[in-house]
């Protein structure tokens, strides 16, 4: 394996963990903002009421989100052992 394939390689890890990452990361961050005006609104400043919402919304969102990931993880292992190079 040479300079450019291990740059690759590691190009398309990062990517697919971007990937991966992002939907949960998207939910947690528009949770987050609605509790954020939700305390704005209501002056209620307790911290437990925006990282209890935004933790229960991101477990939601794996759970829902599980078949897919598996899927992308899956598919990612079957072509790094078939050809030992990202797709």
């Amino acid at each position: 394996m040479d300079l450019s394939q291990a740059s690759d390689l590691i190009r398309e890890t990062l990517t697919l963990a971007l990937i991966i990452s992002a939907p949960m990361l998207i939910i947690g961050l528009v949770v987050g903002v609605f509790v954020s005006l939700l305390q704005a609104v209501t002056q209620i400043q307790e911290q437990t009421l925006s990282l209890i919402p935004k933790l229960a919304a991101m477990i939601g969102a794996a759970i829902v989100l599980m078949p897919w990931i598996g899927h992308r993880l899956m598919e990612y292992a079957t072509t790094m052992f078939s050809t030992g190079l990202t797709p």
